[in-house]
Order: structure tokens, then sequence, then C-alpha cells
């Protein structure tokens, strides 16, 4: 089985020592598309399918906290942080994010290429729940698509990415500071109230089901059963 792979890493060396290991001990199996630039990785990750994605973090123009982030909002494909900051605080965030797991540098190739493999295995062999249902609603994570009582609803990509996160927090207090990393990104520049006005939104799509979404007064919202 042929696998296709992203590897986001800035270090031409690094890049070139896992093209060159990955190329000869998987005969073929492994294509890996490279790139240095974090910018470049966040336009293959959003019009391109991987099997699996590695990511170094400090990466020129789009770190790879963000690039996890931007993943995550899309696809359940597995990603590995190579990263030489090991400190609790950026593994936990990195977990936090999604990411699968992680290769502290320096590492050797041989103990890569093992764990990839052993991602790539779990992710095709594991039993993955496509849909995640609350009340009424529900979402698949393959297609990326809503229903109320199993009738599709259209839903712009920052509606489906609020409901996407109501859902898998159902019945937690979401805030609006949470909302806004979590869907606008960390790096966006605006008032909280586009929060207020994509919720408004995602009701109106919902229709009577949109009731699920509650306003917790001065903290934020949440979606129940």
């Amino acid at each position: 089985m042929s696998y296709r792979i992203l590897l986001v890493e800035d270090d031409q060396q690094i890049r070139e020592v896992i093209e060159d290991y990955f190329s000869d001990k998987s005969g073929g199996e492994i294509t890996l598309v490279t790139t240095a630039d974090g910018e470049e990785g966040l336009e293959l990750i959003q019009y391109e399918e991987f099997d699996l994605v590695m990511l170094d973090i400090m990466l020129p123009h789009v770190d790879g906290f963000t690039l996890c982030r931007e993943i995550r909002r899309k696809s359940i494909v597995p990603v590995l942080f190579l990263t030489a900051k090991a400190t609790e605080a950026d593994l936990l965030h990195g977990y936090e994010l999604g990411c699968d797991d992680y290769m502290i540098k320096p590492f050797s190739p041989a103990e890569l290429y093992a764990k990839v493999n052993a991602l790539l295995k779990r992710a095709k062999g594991m039993v993955i729940s496509k849909e995640i249902v609350c009340g009424r609603i529900s979402i698949n994570l393959v297609t990326f698509e809503a229903a109320v009582d199993g009738n599709t609803v259209e839903l712009a990509p920052k509606e489906f990415a609020l409901l996407k996160y109501l859902i898998e927090h159902k019945n937690c207090v979401a805030d609006r500071d949470t909302l806004l990393d979590r869907v606008w990104g960390y790096d966006f520049f605006g008032s909280d109230r586009v929060v207020d006005n994509h919720i408004k939104k995602l009701r109106k799509a919902l229709g009577e089901a949109g009731g699920q979404i509650k306003t917790v007064i001065s903290k934020g919202y949440k979606l129940t059963e």
C-alpha cells in the first residue's frame, strides 16, 4: 500500500536525511512531499490530501502549532511534530491542538520511520467514529458535513468549525476567546463580536435545533442535548 506524507521542516539537512531514508526503506511505497516554509505548508494542507503530516514547530512565516490547528479543522490525519522544543508546556500544547506524537531532535531516521509506520497502521486499522451526535445535530468528521435529524445542513466553513468545536465539547462552556483561538486562529485581530455573529448564523442554519446552542451569560456558549 502506498502512502503520501507531508514534511514541513526548514532544516535542509534533516529534510534530505528523511527523504533519502524513507525512499530507500519504503521501496517507493511512501511518497514524501517536502517544504521548508510554513506558509507553503499551509497551502499544501488546505488543497492536498496526505496520509500523515510531519511538522517542525519553528518555521518561517507560519509555525507548526498553527499548521496543526489548521489540519484539525478539516482532517483527522495523523500529525507528528519534529522538534527541539521539548518543554512540558510545548508538548502539552501540541497534544491539546491535536497532534498524535512527538519526535525530539536529534533523532535517528530509523526511529522516525518506525514511529511513522506505527501511526499509519494505527490510522488505517483503528475504528474511527465518523459521526458525532448531540441531540438532533450530527457532524461527519470524514465528509465534514452537518445534519439535523439526518438531513444535511449547508454551513459556511467558519460555522462548521464552530459547530465542530461545540459538539466535540458538548455540555461544556466555550468562552469567546477560546472559540476565536480555535476557529479563527491565535493571530486573528478583531472583536470577539465576530463569534456572536457567527453563532447567530449557525443557529439560523440549524433551524429549531439551533436552540441546542445555549448562551451562558458573561461566559460564552455551550451545545446541549
